[in-house]
């Protein structure tokens, strides 16, 4: 019998039709991290309108933020930071920083940021927070410039509190948080940031650095309605 001529296993075909989707779900993966890539900037840009918006609707709340108005040179949004612990505890999420222009009195492009922290403790459970910061002097602002910093070991951070317009005077940023639906101010000492160039490049389509973004050297039309946001809550 010609060798061409002998009759496939019958379970050939399938182990055949596993292997190309195998193969097809392994070159898949790469393109469909890239496109999450792609959404997730502007995922978080809406997010953080959002959440300025719903920060804008708080009386208390605009008030303290009008107490730091004339100092306000930045704002840094976590809209979703989660903060776990068993034994070892841990802190994460990701954001945007947008800066206000002092002449201008307009908000930049948003520079996007990784956040992450991990600590040691006696501690249970899933914490998560809808996270503002509100950076008060060049010194707290020149620390998103570069690669990555650890909060409060340079700039000082101060746990705001809706309704008091005098909390953080002197420090050189002020954390706000909302959860459950309720504000309160927040220790985020020791938080790692970290400049997430994968998000900066899916949002402006290059490599791109934050003092270039906040400078206006590239733009996306989509951030008009968060730069919006920013302005009605800061006035």
């Amino acid at each position: 019998m010609n060798e061409r001529d002998v009759p496939s296993h019958p379970s050939a075909a399938p182990c055949r039709m596993f292997r190309l989707a195998l193969c097809a779900i392994v070159l898949l993966i790469p393109l469909m991290a890239g496109a999450a890539d792609v959404f997730r900037p502007q995922e978080l840009a809406d997010q953080t309108r959002v959440i300025l918006q719903t920060f804008a609707t708080d009386a208390e709340m605009t008030q303290s933020l009008q107490g730091l108005a004339s100092d306000i040179k930045a704002l840094f949004v976590l809209p979703e930071f989660l903060r776990w612990g068993f034994i070892v505890g841990g802190a994460g999420g990701e954001g945007l920083l947008i800066v206000r222009d002092e002449k201008s009195g307009q908000w930049s492009q948003p520079v996007f940021y990784h956040v992450g922290s991990m600590n040691l403790g006696a501690q249970v459970g899933v914490d998560v927070s809808e996270i503002l910061i509100v950076v008060r002097t060049q010194k707290g602002l020149e620390e998103f410039y570069g690669t990555g910093f650890k909060l409060g070991t340079g700039a000082s951070v101060a746990a705001g509190a809706k309704g008091s317009s005098k909390i953080g005077v002197g420090s050189d940023m002020v954390a706000y948080a909302r959860r459950k639906g309720a504000f309160a101010g927040i220790a985020l000492g020791g938080a790692l940031i970290t400049v997430a160039g994968d998000l900066n490049r899916s949002y402006y389509g290059r490599p791109v650095e934050p003092r270039e973004i906040v400078q206006g050297e590239v733009t996306n039309r989509r951030s008009v309605a968060l730069r919006d946001a920013a302005g009605s809550l800061i006035k």
